[in-house]
C-alpha cells in the first residue's frame, strides 16, 4: 500500500500535500485517543482502581481547555469516599 502511494505521488506531485496532510490529521488523531485512555476517568483495570475519579482533588483541572472555570478556587461538596 505504502509502495503504491509512492509510485501515485511520482506520477502526480499534486498529491504530496494531500498525503502529508492525511497522515499528519491521523497522527493527531491517534495522539488525542491516547491521551482519551489515559485519563483520570478512565479505568482498565477494575480490581486495581475501580473507581479512579473519587480520588481526584476537585481542584483538578478536567477539561483540556478551561475557559470560564477557575479550578483553583472549587471546594469539595460531597463527602469523601
Amino acid at each position: 500500500m505504502f509502495r503504491t502511494a509512492v509510485e501515485h505521488a511520482k506520477k502526480h506531485p499534486g498529491l504530496i500535500p494531500q498525503f502529508f496532510f492525511i497522515c499528519l490529521g491521523m497522527g493527531g488523531a491517534t495522539l488525542y485517543l491516547i491521551r482519551l485512555a489515559r485519563g483520570p476517568h478512565v479505568t482498565w483495570n477494575k480490581t486495581h482502581n475501580p473507581e479512579p475519579w473519587n480520588k481526584l482533588d476537585p481542584t483538578y483541572q478536567y477539561k483540556f481547555v478551561a475557559i470560564e472555570t477557575d479550578y483553583k478556587n472549587l471546594k469539595k461538596e460531597g463527602p469523601d469516599f
